[in-house]
């Protein structure tokens, strides 16, 4: 979920988020750290009913109205195992960040509205997200908090590196 637990704002308690998203017949739900990651189980079929679905409860159960945005265990692996060459790899040089968009929205239609610092940032499109890496030396010059002033910034949700790949480290122990 985009934009829970951040900077004070938009407080959520990840029991009150497991919670909500069991009483609408998701099971095996856990949260990982404060931020809105959750995982699930659930026999819907379709990602965007499913978005749908959780988005209605959550704006019901909680009063808050998140964008969601939903991976399958499949997507994630793709995510992850299919990066860029290189991508995670130097985190003392590097940081990293993965923008997961919402359906329908696509990386090749948001990547030209990026505004990137060629001396500190370079970001790929591919397996349908964004993948940002920012050089750390530079990283006050980096231009990945523009993203939102962009127009598509309703439609993702950002999570460091090391967030994804322990995300799909634990949909697969499920």
């Amino acid at each position: 979920m985009r934009g829970i637990n951040v900077g004070g704002k938009n407080i959520v308690k990840m029991r009150d988020l497991r919670t909500c998203c069991e009483c609408i017949g998701l099971s095996n739900v856990s949260t990982y750290i404060q931020s809105g990651n959750v995982i699930f189980e659930s026999q819907v079929k379709g990602i965007r009913k499913l978005s749908n679905m959780i988005e209605q409860a959550l704006s019901a159960g909680l009063q808050r109205a998140p964008v969601v945005v939903v991976l399958s265990h499949q997507q994630l692996a793709g995510v992850v195992e299919k990066a860029p060459r290189g991508f995670g790899t130097e985190p003392a040089t590097y940081r990293y960040d993965v923008i997961f968009l919402r359906a329908p929205v696509l990386p090749w239609e948001v990547l030209p509205k990026i505004k990137i610092n060629p001396i500190a940032d370079q970001v790929f499109a591919a397996n349908g997200v964004l993948y940002f890496q920012r050089l750390i030396a530079k990283a006050s010059q980096s231009y990945l908090t523009k993203l939102v002033g962009t127009t598509g910034y309703r439609s993702m949700t950002v999570r460091n590196w090391n967030t994804t790949a322990k995300l799909y480290e634990l949909m697969s122990e499920i």
